[in-house]
């Protein structure tokens, strides 16, 4: 029989959870498992490839803010005719309805997932932290257990009060036939953009999010433009264009106008990444950035800031810099770029190398089938190793 598995998400706009819920079930065991998703709230931008799967997708059409009771009690009714033999719920919000809801309705065994890191004062909703510190209360009595996708995040929730023992890391996986070198496609992407083969060119991929710090990037971005003018620099992600005022007017401050290029939410990223000399994560706070992984898998190398577990997906391949440090990321940055091509060359081989080595989509996805089984079998905190990455990369502190 197979084991039918629910997955519960706030919902499925740009994000890394939304990305990996997708991977995840583009690649899951159909002979084994019986997927069907929720979607607690009515944005499906990026559920394409869940529907073109035929995976049940049903909208809950919940409101963003405080977790709505109507919506819990909606959610149980939901469970109790689908009557799944496991839950499996992916963010802050979807953890606590869906564990509330299944405690109303089912007795499926019910895994959180953790894909935050620091929840930073003044950067992070209140409701967020509100619902953060339920979960931690209930951590014990509600989840069977808590997949964390990151060390970081492992250990910044289990300070938040959330119950260690319940806890396992299963970092993120990256698909890397999709993800890869692409010759054609970098000089499609440099026709489309007007920028010459040997221009570097430099990216950021993340929507805009105060999490992800833009102004950090453009910061670095005009430091970096100084040394070496003839650099441009890549941009996308939702909000990334002419219509957000806040960034238009810090590119224009910085004297950027000329050398960005602001290309929106795209469908076409792996085309972008394999466009690119370097990919940066100039993110605030991160637990598993999903851009660099998938940069490296395109042979691109990465400057990062230490967040969450960047220096652990980056290793020795790329730099890794303190947050909210334009100048030590422009540093980063320019001795990359600095490389001579075969040197660069050399260090994309070995960044797509590291991911297939430790992130590839299927072993990952293994590892969850394996927690999958193992609870539907009745084991109640199945023990898997973490194998969580070694931190490998060197920290730039000056």
């Amino acid at each position: 029989m197979k084991i039918k598995i629910l997955h519960i998400i706030n919902s499925f706009e740009y994000g890394g959870a939304e990305s990996m819920l997708c991977n995840l079930l583009s690649c899951v065991d159909r002979g084994r498992f019986e997927p069907a998703v929720v979607s607690l709230i009515d944005d499906l931008r990026v559920a394409g490839s869940i529907t073109d799967a035929a995976i049940p997708l049903s909208v809950l059409g919940m409101k963003p803010g405080v977790p709505d009771p109507r919506g819990v009690a909606r959610l149980a009714r939901l469970l109790g005719k689908v009557r799944p033999h496991l839950i499996q719920t992916w963010m802050d919000h979807s953890n606590l309805i869906g564990g509330l809801a299944a405690r109303l309705s089912v007795r499926a065994p019910v895994v959180w997932g953790v894909h935050h890191s620091n929840h930073i004062p003044g950067l992070t909703k209140r409701t967020t932290l509100m619902t953060v510190a339920a979960c931690a209360r209930l951590s014990r009595r509600l989840p069977a257990r808590i997949v964390c996708c990151s060390e970081s995040a492992r250990t910044a929730y289990v300070a938040r009060g959330f119950a260690a023992e319940r806890m396992t890391v299963i970092p993120n996986g990256f698909d890397t036939d999709v993800f890869r070198p692409n010759p054609e496609a970098r000089a499609e992407v440099r026709r489309e953009l007007g920028v010459a083969s040997e221009t570097p060119l430099v990216g950021l991929v993340a929507r805009y999010d105060p999490f992800k710090d833009h102004a950090n990037f453009l910061r670095a971005a005009a430091i970096v433009a100084q040394h070496l003018p003839h650099v441009r620099f890549l941009l996308c992600g939702d909000r990334i264009d002419s219509g957000n005022g806040t960034l238009m007017g810090l590119i224009e401050a910085l004297g950027l106008q000329d050398r960005c290029h602001l290309l929106g939410p795209r469908r076409d990223v792996p085309r972008l990444h394999a466009a690119l000399d370097l990919l940066v994560s100039s993110s605030a706070s991160e637990a598993f950035p999903l851009t660099i992984g998938e940069a490296m898998a395109c042979g691109v190398p990465c400057a990062a800031t230490h967040v969450g577990d960047s220096a652990a997906i980056v290793g020795e391949t790329g730099r890794v810099v303190p947050p909210g440090d334009p100048q030590a990321l422009a540093a980063a940055c320019e001795a990359l770029l600095r490389l001579e091509p075969a040197e660069r060359e050399w260090l994309g081989w070995a960044a797509r190398q590291r991911i297939q080595d430790r992130f590839s989509l299927g072993a990952i996805a293994v590892r969850y089938e394996a927690l999958y089984a193992a609870l539907a079998a009745g084991e109640p905190r199945p023990e898997f190793p973490v194998n969580s990455p070694a931190l490998g990369a060197e920290v730039v502190t000056s």
